[in-house]
């Protein structure tokens, strides 16, 4: 009789032992653990893989956005770039039209206002080593190309040519009231136009090889003494309204009352609205949009007064807080400061050119002409930061897709490896 057998019996089909068993058999029915701690780390480094795969892979697609980003951007600044070109050309056409037109009937004042500038800059290089000569020098020996000079590139001008005034006699009295030294001080957008004048070596002395001190030992002009600089972008701006609709974007200040409320006789005006400045100037003169009237002329005569006379100059006194001219020669610095005596100036203002004959929509298509130009130059300014930021992203986007196929070419090697690896062990 054969013996009872209580043990369990596997079925035919059963499945093998897969990589998840806790252990693996060798061929004498012995635990393997040489085949279970291979399976384990194979397993280990195939999650590790996926994950390593995935993380290189959003990288690639993060980076390929960023990059289809700048590009897209680059795309819409061309665009707008070639929006404001045309714009402005159209705008120049339509000026043209209106020079043409009136050409005839501004000739005599043109050639006043051609000869007061002259006439101003004569003077200026009678100062010829002053630092406003000397820079007036590099302008007059490079002409229009001066402007792209690292030296020049950031100045607006000198003081004394950026305004204009209709009179003469109130051209000298403002001059005077400026005085030489400000009448010559040069005007920069920015702090880096500034350091670009002058540069200093390591102990603090000034380098005379560089700046406008290197420029004027260069023509036989050495640069002695201080000048006077001024930088738009650190001046405070008049942060209230202009008058509605002047072209001339005049300063809306209240007009002085005396203490029973009545208008000062003779108060002509405030200087600062006394000066007309060009439409190159006009706007946009800083990177933020201010212009000349606002910034420089604000800074420079605040709320001067200007009367008929001096008695009428005396007789308002007490509305008087930021100093005041008359016509006769009378002068009050500020508050209780009166300058007195006859003192003559040669650099003064030029003589205005009104340009009676052209239509009153003149200086507005200037102004937006100005300000095209300063929207344009912006763009181009975005543009190349853009342009920087895409070649970064595109150099990043090609590191990081390299290694993302290096590291899938290496995975594949060692899956390949691997599965060798178990044949070899199997047989």
């Amino acid at each position: 009789m054969p013996m009872n057998d209580d043990r369990v019996k596997l079925p035919i089909n059963a499945n093998p032992v897969d990589v998840h068993d806790p252990l693996r058999f060798n061929q004498g029915g012995q635990a393997d653990p040489y085949s279970f701690a291979r399976d384990t780390m194979q397993n280990g480094a195939a999650e590790a893989a996926v994950y390593n795969s995935k993380k290189l892979e959003d990288a690639v697609h993060e980076m390929g956005l960023q990059l289809k980003h700048h590009e897209e951007h680059i795309i819409f600044l061309k665009a707008q770039k070639n929006r404001l070109d045309n714009s402005i050309l159209d705008m120049h056409v339509a000026l043209g039209k209106y020079q043409t037109a009136s050409e005839s009937g501004s000739e005599n004042e043109e050639l006043s206002h051609v000869q007061s500038e002259e006439e101003t800059l004569g003077n200026i290089f009678l100062h010829e080593k002053s630092a406003a000569g000397i820079w007036y020098e590099l302008k007059r020996h490079h002409g229009t190309q001066a402007s792209h000079l690292p030296l020049m590139k950031d100045v607006v001008g000198i003081v004394a040519m950026l305004g204009s005034v209709d009179d003469d006699n109130l051209s000298r009295l403002l001059s005077d009231y400026l005085g030489l030294e400000t009448m010559l001080a040069i005007v920069c957008k920015t702090c880096d136009g500034m350091k670009a004048l002058e540069t200093y070596d390591e102990k603090g002395h000034i380098n005379k090889s560089l700046g406008l001190h290197g420029l004027g030992a260069s023509i036989g002009k050495p640069l002695d003494g201080r000048f006077l600089v001024i930088c738009l972008e650190k001046l405070r701006p008049y942060a209230k309204d202009f008058i509605a609709d002047d072209p001339q974007r005049r300063l809306d200040i209240l007009n002085p009352r005396l203490p029973n409320g009545d208008s000062p006789p003779g108060f002509l005006g405030f200087a600062v609205n006394m000066v007309n400045i060009d439409s190159v100037n006009l706007y946009c003169a800083t990177s933020i949009g201010y212009g000349l009237r606002e910034t420089l002329f604000y800074n420079l005569f605040s709320h001067l007064h200007v009367y008929k006379t001096r008695e009428d100059m005396l007789r308002a006194l007490p509305c008087i807080r930021h100093g005041a001219i008359s016509l006769d020669g009378g002068m009050i610095k500020h508050s209780g400061v009166f300058s007195l005596g006859k003192r003559e100036i040669n650099v003064k203002f030029p003589k205005s050119s009104r340009r009676s004959n052209l239509p009153q929509n003149y200086s507005e298509t200037e102004r937006e002409i100005k300000e095209m130009k300063w929207k344009k130059e912006r763009t181009v300014e975005d543009m190349q930061r853009e342009q920087v930021l895409l070649e970064r992203a595109r150099f990043n986007f090609d590191l990081k897709k390299q290694e993302y196929m290096k590291f899938l070419a290496q995975s594949s090697t060692h899956a390949t490896q691997s599965l060798k690896q178990e044949g070899e062990h199997i047989a």
